[in-house]
């Protein structure tokens, strides 16, 4: 299965928040998922989202990665009182990633729109 795109919710009249999530961000379900299980345990380390998720360390590591980078996860280093520390994980709060959302979709709409206003059926070869 290819990954969803924000051209997956045309059609669509009740798409899911999380597949709006997926399609607008343009990352996969299961990224959508890690976000969304964040919302409910925030705090959590790769080791507990691993087993929250019933899902290997590596893809958790990896999807927490892609959501960084998304900027819809923020990573907080905490100290162990044993020494070294580990990495803490949080989802950005729902009407952060909703206005997000909003401004994502508003800009491809009106790339969409722009496309269609720039046609001119004289310039096709």
């Amino acid at each position: 299965m290819s990954d969803p795109e924000i051209e997956d919710l045309v059609g669509d009249v009740s798409p899911s928040f999380e597949h709006v999530l997926s399609c607008v961000f343009g990352i996969r379900d299961h990224e959508s998922r890690t976000y969304l299980t964040l919302l409910d345990h925030p705090g959590s380390t790769v080791a507990e989202l691993a087993e929250t998720l019933d899902r290997d360390r590596s893809n958790v590591n990896r999807s927490l990665s892609t959501l960084r980078d998304k900027g819809i996860v923020e990573r907080r280093r905490r100290l162990l009182d044993s020494g070294g520390y580990v990495y803490q994980y949080t989802a950005i709060p729902v009407p952060e990633a909703k206005a997000r959302l909003h401004d994502a979709l508003d800009e491809w709409v009106e790339g969409v729109h722009g496309a269609i206003d720039a046609f001119d059926p004289d310039d096709r070869e």
